[in-house]
């Protein structure tokens, strides 16, 4: 959890930026950016199934060693580039990064705690995570306060990013040096129905359907916060990049303040419940952005906007205690590497779509119409979750 918080501030430094920094400052317009976030998701799937095997043969904490250290090259290389080839690099990286990160943290996580626990641990992991990006959001708004200085001061802060992420890499790699001194033991419970193959896997009919949420919750919900939300902010509400870090650093820290109480409260209903309410939360905090926007100027747009960061991170709390435990017990402990490399596939295919698409939107149409698409994609989360729920009640 410190060696994920300390990454995560790394990555928070220039988490909402991006899209703003390979259209405007590098000068590769909607294009490049939409083509740094597709070779991302791209390479994610290839990472993900080559390591969710490797990840159930016990090496999870080395495919997440590897995964970080591909993550490091990824903000460094992006900190340099001047032009859409090292772009496009940088986004294959970061893909293989986060593929193997993912297949590889759930096993890691689940194996440290009882099953009763499993839904505490798996919030705090959220919100380490995103507290980490906030700090690092807010440290990233005020070095770029100075506009004059915004260009430079960017690619400084994707190469502190990169910097950021290598002692998770050797916490993994101290992990697994730990693992294999120990003698092996006999996974624990029944195997995962179907033996170890994906199409096993794949046969369950729950499982598919909590991984095509998982692709929407990608799509319509978190790669929208990094992608298009800040560029309706920039762009179309004329808010510079300090506000726009204070938004993500605003989410951040309403799941530090709230994943106690929300995520008790969410472990006294069911999984799938907990699931459902998270896309309905969105849709609320995308509707308080649209009146941001119509707002105007002053105090209401600031507490419309407060609105939507508290609103996005009461969704994210349900989502983080409902679908990580339910992706270990529909995968069954001996395949969890490849249920967990499974999730990364859906999770890359939302994040191939959904910033293309939300840019799109927010090029073709008015602000506040665009903030109203994406509370209307929270919407197609809905129906997901809701067959989910049905079928496993």
């Amino acid at each position: 959890m410190a060696g994920l918080l300390v990454s995560s501030a790394g990555i928070g430094l220039v988490f909402p930026l991006t899209s703003i920094f390979i259209s405007d400052h590098l000068g590769l317009g909607v294009a490049g950016a939409s083509s740094y976030f597709v070779a991302m998701a791209v390479a994610g799937c290839a990472a993900a199934v080559i390591g969710g095997p490797r990840a159930d043969r016990g090496s999870a904490a080395a495919v997440g060693a590897v995964g970080t250290f591909s993550l490091v090259l990824a903000y460094a290389l992006l900190g340099a580039a001047h032009g859409i080839a090292p772009v496009t690099a940088s986004g294959v990286l970061a893909g293989i990064g986060y593929g193997l990160q993912y297949a590889a943290i759930t096993g890691v996580v689940s194996a440290l705690v009882p099953t009763t626990l499993q839904r505490r641990a798996f919030v705090l992991r959220h919100v380490m995570t995103n507290v980490g990006m906030g700090a690092g959001a807010t440290c990233g708004g005020l070095l770029l306060a100075g506009a004059a200085r915004s260009a430079g001061t960017l690619r400084q802060l994707y190469e502190a990013g990169a910097a950021g992420s290598v002692p998770l890499a050797l916490v993994f790699l101290a992990a697994h040096r730990v693992h294999r001194a120990r003698p092996a033991k006999p996974s624990p419970g029944p195997p995962a129905p179907g033996g170890d193959s994906y199409r096993a896997l794949v046969r369950s009919r729950p499982l598919v359907l909590l991984l095509l949420g998982q692709a929407l919750f990608a799509a319509a919900g978190f790669t929208q916060i990094e992608a298009t939300v800040p560029l309706l902010l920039h762009h179309g509400m004329g808010i510079g990049l300090t506000g726009v870090s204070m938004v993500t650093a605003g989410n951040a820290f309403a799941l530090l303040l709230l994943q106690y109480p929300v995520g008790a409260r969410c472990e006294r209903v069911a999984e799938t419940s907990a699931l459902m309410a998270a896309p309905l939360l969105w849709c609320a905090a995308f509707g308080a952005g649209a009146l941001a926007a119509a707002s105007g100027t002053g105090a209401a747009r600031t507490a419309l906007l407060a609105a939507f960061a508290t609103l996005f991170a009461l969704g994210e709390i349900a989502y983080s205690s409902a679908f990580f435990p339910l992706l270990v017990r529909l995968s069954g402990p001996a395949s969890l590497g490849r249920g967990s490399a499974l999730s990364s596939l859906a999770w890359s295919a939302g994040t191939a779509a959904g910033p293309p698409v939300g840019i799109a939107v927010v090029t073709m149409t008015g602000t506040t119409v665009g903030w109203l698409a994406l509370a209307a994609g929270a919407v197609a989360i809905c129906g997901t979750t809701l067959l989910l729920r049905r079928l496993e009640p």
